[in-house]
């Protein structure tokens, strides 16, 4: 009764300040409700009995990505004055582009086949044994591609950063 409670409190919670993420008006307070979603979704993560998912998803999304983030806002200096006003158009492009993902997403979830019950009290479910398992044994070509993808991103930010000489 006390897990159920805690589920439907912390998914409250997260869809709550995910769409607080959206709403807000100050792109800080954005940050801020993200960490909030992140912190939600580390509980859920705790709920399943999957410890290290929960804790990398406090040390890199919450902590690392974060104060990237509210680093950037902060030397981006963003004012409503010094910002441009966009045009009709291109604001009537960004509702068309939403609405349409919004379809995709519905005709997406309506082809997925829910399982009659989720169990939660696999032991070991998110250890760090079996996830190695998995990602090197059934998912290695995706973590490969990952890896490679990443590797890519960081030599064009070193590239984009590099000072022309």
């Amino acid at each position: 009764m006390l897990t159920q409670s805690l589920f439907y409190f912390l998914s409250f919670l997260a869809v709550f300040s995910a769409l607080a993420v959206i709403i807000a008006k100050n792109p800080v307070h954005s940050v801020l409700y993200l960490v909030l979603t992140f912190f939600a979704i580390t509980g859920h993560y705790i709920l399943l009995n999957a410890q290290f998912l929960a804790i990398v998803n406090v040390i890199v999304y919450a902590g690392a990505i974060m104060v990237l983030f509210l680093f950037v806002l902060m030397l981006l200096n963003l004012n409503a004055e010094t910002e441009p006003q966009k045009p009709l158009y291109i604001k009537l492009a960004g509702v068309i582009s939403g609405g349409l993902l919004l379809l995709v997403l519905i005709g997406a979830l309506k082809t997925v086949d829910l399982p009659a019950g989720v169990t939660t009290n696999e032991p070991g479910i998110g250890l760090v044994e079996n996830l190695g398992m998995v990602l090197f044994n059934e998912f290695l070509l995706p973590f490969e591609l990952a890896s490679v993808l990443l590797l890519t991103a960081m030599v064009g930010s070193v590239l984009i950063g590099r000072k022309e000489a």
